[in-house]
């Protein structure tokens, strides 16, 4: 065993003497240690319940013969800090995750890992540790929220996001808004529709780190009990067998994820996430894949945002079972091997018509004949803004092209400001900058800005372009992702307000009609930093453009090291 490095010979009593004293017996030692990484918080929905699940996984660990050792890392809420300065805690958040787990791991020669995970960032970061550690080991989701109700229908978070909006144009009272705040969660769960917590959930069951028929059971629903404890025993299988995700984080697979992605009309953040991970494992992979991926990819799937459904309906309405059984009869993915030691098409051929929570099929999971759209939920376009590429995204409209006068804020607060003050017309595109990886730092979503234009009953009349990033429920013609950002000089620093601003989806264009080459000739104005120093500052530093995941990475040269970019933060 990988542990017995640790915890074997005479030369190792001291490590045995400090494990007892954490209560651990020779008998426990003598078993395969099974590190439980626990992204438990009490902050937020997602995350409150995983510290049952936690026990459940160690109950199905311990009855399999490992000894688990649980320990813990952090999470950000995004739904609790968008808006606000501490949304730039967020994606930095998934490499501290990342980092922390991989470093738990190494240092404790761990024998395998079961990973828990709750919200958006949590679920990338523990895959993207486990790929970097490479030992038997499994990802569980906590699972979506089960909806909540306000005047006789379905809501989520989105919901409250778009009230504001609704709220400040006079559209809802304050009543209103306070019912809908008081029910729109109503427990624990991931926000509760197609989501980027839920659209990770999908791609990673894809990838074959998470047992298909697991993730998507929700939070409160009391077999989540039951399918933890069978992840604690299947991680054992897994030490047993040497199954690593070497083994099933194949090119292959991200293919099979990016398509899911498409399918479900899925977070935008999924693009990112998905490079993010690809790195980690040694894949390669660049933003340009996605594209064509998305391109001969229908919608399958009715979910919110653009949607109508939630993650739970479509849990009780066939889940990822028949969206993969339906993907694969089309060929809209190929078989590969999971971590159950069953492939994807027999994991799909387990779904049973029978097993579904009523005959009354609302079609949540359509099929290729009759898609909810013909061409996936995103795409990757270029152009003037952006050279390197951007991400728009294509549920919850029909817009495939939008041309208007720029207007310009250099972040997410004084465009929300403008939003809410009524000063954003039909036909505008409103560019926010300086709030990418390195600019702001952190990229924000936006989803305050986004839900505030469909508040205004905008959605269908205004674009949205940004080198920070959106939450997974926006919806509405939004380019996000702009690379270069304009923290590093890319040509969306030198927009104005003014300028004639046109996105193409067909044509996969985002242009300007202005000279921007000119403009930039007198160089970037000197912003001063917000973060000279600690976990902000070393992220600035060190992190990738959007369109390679965001990704932390050693500097490689002394131009890199300086800090490449007079506009910097």
């Amino acid at each position: 065993m990988r542990s017995d490095t640790l915890k074997k010979g005479s030369a190792r009593a001291p490590a045995r003497a400090m494990l007892k004293g954490a209560g651990y017996t020779d008998q426990d030692l003598e078993k395969p240690l099974v590190g439980i990484a626990n992204t438990w918080t009490e902050v937020t929905p997602c995350n409150v319940h995983l510290r049952r699940l936690a026990e459940m996984v160690k109950e199905g660990v311990r009855a399999a013969g490992g000894t688990p050792v649980e320990f813990n890392t952090i999470a950000v809420s995004d739904g609790i800090t968008m808006g606000t300065e501490g949304m730039r805690g967020s994606l930095i958040s998934r490499e501290v995750v990342a980092d922390s787990i991989e470093l738990f791991v190494m240092s404790h020669m761990l024998d395998g890992v079961v990973a828990l995970s709750g919200c958006d960032k949590t679920i990338p970061a523990t895959v993207m540790a486990l790929a970097r550690l490479d030992v038997p080991s499994l990802m569980l989701y906590g699972g979506p929220i089960a909806p909540g109700r306000f005047e006789g229908r379905d809501v989520t978070i989105q919901d409250v996001f778009e009230a504001v909006g609704a709220h400040a144009a006079g559209r809802m009272t304050s009543a209103q808004l306070k019912v809908l705040e008081d029910n729109a969660c109503p427990g624990a769960g991931a926000c509760g529709g197609q989501f980027t917590a839920n659209t990770m959930s999908v791609a990673i069951t894809m990838l074959g780190l998470s047992p298909m028929g697991v993730n998507e059971v929700p939070a409160t629903d009391p077999h989540k009990d039951v399918v933890a404890r069978e992840c604690g025993a299947l991680v054992m299988d897994l030490i047993a067998k040497d199954r690593r995700p070497s083994h099933l984080l194949t090119r292959q697979a991200f293919e099979n994820a990016i398509a899911s992605v498409a399918a479900t009309a899925g977070s935008t953040n999924g693009v990112l996430h998905l490079l993010a991970i690809a790195a980690e494992a040694g894949i390669a992979l660049a933003i340009d894949d996605f594209d064509p991926i998305s391109a001969r990819t229908p919608v399958l799937t009715d979910l919110k945002p653009g949607g109508r459904y939630t993650a739970v309906d479509m849990y009780r309405h066939g889940g990822v079972r028949l969206l993969t059984k339906r993907m694969l009869d089309a060929g809209l993915i190929k078989d590969g091997p999971t971590c159950t030691g069953r492939t994807l098409r027999e994991e799909a051929d387990l779904y049973r018509e029978d097993l579904e929570a009523d005959g009354d099929d609302p079609k949540v999971i359509r099929t290729v004949d009759e898609p909810v759209k013909k061409r996936g939920g995103f795409a990757i376009l270029r152009g003037d803004l952006a050279p390197e590429g951007c991400v728009v995204k294509l549920a919850g409209h029909d817009r495939n092209e939008h041309s208007g006068e720029a207007r310009v804020f250099d972040s997410e607060e004084e465009a929300f400001a403008a939003v809410q003050a009524g000063q954003i017309r039909a036909g505008d595109v409103v560019i926010i900058r300086y709030e990418g990886p390195r600019g702001g730092p952190g990229m924000r979503e936006m989803l305050a800005v986004t839900a505030a234009i469909v508040g205004q009953g905008l959605s269908d009349s205004v674009a949205l372009i940004t080198d920070g990033r959106f939450s997974g429920a926006t919806y509405g013609l939004m380019a996000g992702h702009v690379s270069p950002e304009a923290a590093l000089g890319g040509p969306i620093a030198f927009v104005r307000s003014g300028d004639k601003v046109t996105l193409n989806v067909a044509m996969r264009r985002i242009d300007v009609d202005a000279d921007l080459a000119a403009r930039a000739k007198d160089g970037l104005p000197r912003r001063a930093s917000r973060y000279p120093r600690g976990v902000i500052a070393k992220y600035a530093a060190l992190v990738s453009s959007a369109s390679e995941g965001a990704v932390t990475r050693p500097p490689q040269d002394k131009e890199v090291q300086k800090g490449k970019g007079a506009g910097a933060s």
